[in-house]
């Protein structure tokens, strides 16, 4: 609702402004809630949202913080700036074939920020970051809820009046507290989804600042219009939601600024009224600024679909089984029942998980299924709430809804499967935005309540009590996203029938050892899911490191079957066969795999032993070698190649490539040992000499450190520091091979020694 801005030296004139916004809305009244300074309420709202996701402050990197983060070579200074413009958010180029097209380049730039400033991939920082940016949308929630549920107007002197200051409260609470945002907040992927919030609120009050200077409801401030479509863009970087916001600026314009009247519109429209013209579509410039903002929005569009290169990234089956379902009745069904599933979340956060695909959610078939319940539910809801947002006869309740309606449906609309296939079926992360909306339903349905409640305070109780249970679930959730472990394993409850949960917790259980444990969760991801090739690529993996190569060749044969094209499962097979003697199959299986992934240097080394083994040293060695060059820190290629030349007498050879690998990894102890046993055997002893001490220093507990440094000293003469060297060698193992009997060697010569000097 826009004042016209009337002379600024009547003194009177703000507590005006006052009376006439009582007159015009009602929705404070009659709520029993706390009324504070607008200062102490954003406190209130920073604090409480502070509280919630303190804990997650010092939490890993979870579940794709991996690929985003740790993987993702966009973030490591060696790489242009410039390709951040030219990648996607996982650092895969847009013009990839398996891109994503996560076109998020200004997010990737603060995780490079972080990794910089940190020093390296430490958590906290990036932890802390995300608390602070989801504080500081909580707190710009307060102005962003005061306008949306009590209008906007402004002072004499400019400055906005907070219209609703009680019921933005507590809808900025809402938002703060509510347990779904715990994704966004603690696993700093989210990120993406905090900054475009970010922006696309600035957008929002950027383009209430159009109207700051209005007079007699005719003038706006082009520059600010503007400046709302350029955050809307910056948005969009961060994520593709953002571009949302212009839509619902527009819709914000039409509703509050012009105060049209939807249904007598469409009225009008229908039965071609004359005074079509006069409903306000011209006036006050509102069809000017609304092609301002669809011209900037399409320009944008325009932009970032060139810059994406090809078509929609390619998903699969097991990522929104709806989406690939042949009747367009079961995609539809089942469209409409996720979209109760997320309207449910936002009602009862309780059940929260961090992945919701490959049979979490089983597709609905027929009619018969009962969960066509929940479709029933949510339509008659929206088809209630659309009729009074209509044909309400009070203009402040039809506003309201209409925004709420807006906010809650508009921000959604790219992860809702209607325009483009989307690569999940839930996801906690793309309500973010949307529980704007939800916040302003629940909060107008608050105030409609505790007008017709007797015992206000008793309603006013119980909406606390929400806030307090909302806190506590968010502090819960939060410890659960510190760690993979306590995040995977919280799923199982939620998702039993989700195989990517099972599989999740198989890998952290074999990535800390614990094998047993994890064949039983690889078992039963593939039972779940019989087509799931990276369940049996790994749990084939944990087989063939426990000899079990027959039912490891099985597993990896049928992954590639399933899915030729998967590199990793055909170098993994390839292994296994190494392992069973059949060699020409190995190879084989190596150069298919290289095939299907180009560069692939640790297939290059597998394939390199197997040549090894078949005693085929020049294949070998330029097997090693294409490893080193697609990966210079390689360094099991590096000591293969030293370690081969060593043992086929090409010391000089030898020599060289160890010291082009120190070059290019300087602090690779293993390296410095092949290295310094090369130079012992060309007798220089003590450059070997001083290798040896400094590999021992970095790995003062490898028995066969200290045993190749006594026979160093052996054959130098120094009998002394031999004897010493091989007793630390004995010692660290018992059993070294070749040391005990070197050892013995050296006592009998020692002792010799003694006889002669006796």
């Amino acid at each position: 609702q826009i004042c016209s801005q009337h002379n600024a030296e009547d003194p009177s004139l703000e507590q005006v402004f006052h009376r006439m916004a009582q007159t015009e809305t009602s929705l404070d009244h009659d709520v029993s809630w706390f009324l504070l300074p607008p200062y102490w309420a954003k406190m209130v709202v920073a604090l409480t949202s502070f509280i919630c996701f303190a804990n997650s402050y010092d939490g890993d990197f979870v579940f794709d913080d991996s690929e985003a983060i740790i993987n993702n070579k966009d973030l490591r200074a060696e790489t242009p700036l410039g390709d951040l413009w030219h990648h996607d958010f996982w650092g895969s180029k847009l013009s990839s074939n398996t891109s994503h097209k996560s076109y998020r380049p200004l997010t990737v730039l603060t995780f490079r920020i972080n990794y910089l400033f940190a020093g390296g991939f430490y958590p906290v920082g990036f932890h802390v970051i995300n608390i602070i940016l989801h504080c500081t949308i909580s707190v710009l929630m307060v102005d962003v809820f005061s306008i949306l549920l009590g209008g906007l107007q402004f002072s004499n002197k400019g400055r906005r009046l907070n219209l609703a200051p009680k019921t933005s409260l507590l809808a900025a609470l809402l938002f703060a507290v509510h347990p779904v945002h715990t994704e966004c907040v603690a696993g700093i992927v989210g990120r993406a989804d905090l900054l475009c919030a970010l922006f696309f609120l600035l957008s929002f009050l950027g383009y209430c600042k159009a109207f700051r200077e209005n007079k007699e409801g005719h003038h706006f401030s082009i520059f600010w219009v503007l400046v709302s479509v350029i955050l809307g863009a910056v948005a969009m970087l961060c994520k593709e939601q953002g571009i949302t916001i212009l839509g619902l600026n527009a819709v914000f314009d039409a509703l509050v600024i012009n105060k049209l009247n939807v249904l007598e519109l469409i009225q009008k429209f229908v039965h071609k009224d004359k005074s079509l013209e006069n409903a306000g579509l011209l006036r006050k410039g509102l069809l000017f600024r609304i092609t301002l903002l669809m011209s900037g929005g399409a320009s944008i569009l325009y932009i970032r679909w060139r810059i994406m290169g090809t078509g929609p990234p390619a998903f699969t089956e097991v990522d929104n089984p709806a989406s690939f379902a042949d009747s367009l009745f079961v995609r539809a069904i089942n469209y409409n029942y996720y979209y109760s599933l997320n309207a449910w979340l936002l009602l009862c956060p309780w059940w929260l998980c961090f992945d919701w695909s490959m049979g979490c959610i089983p597709l609905i078939k027929s009619v018969s299924d009962w969960r066509i319940i929940a479709l029933a539910a949510l339509w008659l809801c929206l088809i209630g709430l659309i009729c009074q947002a209509l044909c309400s006869e009070d203009s402040h309740k039809r506003r309201i809804l209409t925004l709420g309606l807006g906010f809650l449906i508009i921000p959604f609309l790219p992860a809702s499967n209607l325009f483009f296939r989307v690569g999940f079926v839930i996801a906690e992360r793309v309500i973010y935005l949307p529980s704007i909306g939800y916040c302003i339903l629940f909060t107008y349905g608050f105030s409609l309540l505790s007008k017709q409640a007797k015992k206000k305070k008793v309603l006013a109780v119980a909406v606390l009590g929400i806030l307090v249970i909302n806190v506590m679930r968010c502090a819960l959730r939060s410890s659960q996203w510190r760690s993979e472990e306590q995040l995977f394993r919280s799923a199982l409850s939620v998702c039993p029938l989700n195989a990517k949960v099972h599989y999740n917790v198989g890998k952290n259980l074999a990535d800390k050892g614990n094998q047993s444990a994890a064949i039983k969760y690889y078992r039963e991801a593939v039972r779940l899911n019989p087509k799931y090739v990276h369940a049996m690529n790994n749990l084939g993996n944990i087989l063939k490191e426990r000899n079990e190569l027959r039912e490891a060749e099985e597993l990896l044969s049928l992954a590639v079957q399933i899915q030729p094209d998967f590199a990793a499962a055909w170098m993994n097979l390839g292994i296994v066969q190494n392992s069973l003697r059949r060699f020409e199959e190995a190879e084989q299986s190596y150069w298919t795999a290289i095939k299907h992934r180009k560069k692939y240097p640790d297939c290059y080394y597998n394939l390199g032993r197997l040549y090894a083994d078949l005693n085929r040293h020049i294949d070998a060695l330029n097997a090693w070698r294409n490893a080193t060059v697609l990966k210079p820190e390689h360094s099991l290629a590096w000591n293969n190649m030293i370690i081969l030349l060593d043992n086929t007498g090409n010391l000089a050879q030898a020599e060289a490539v160890g010291r082009e690998a120190l070059g290019l990894i300087p602090n690779d102890h293993s390296l410095m040992f092949s290295l310094a046993n090369v130079l012992g055997k060309s007798q220089k002893y003590k450059e070997s000499e001083a290798l040896f001490l400094k590999a021992i220093k970095a790995n003062p507990n490898a028995a066969s450190y200290h045993g190749n440094l006594a026979v160093l000293y052996h054959r130098w003469g120094n009998l002394d520091l031999a004897k010493k060297h091989y007793e630390v060698s004995l010692k660290l193992d018992p059993m070294a091979p070749g040391t005990k009997e070197n050892y013995n060697l050296l006592r009998r010569k020692l002792e010799q020694l003694q006889k002669k000097g006796s």
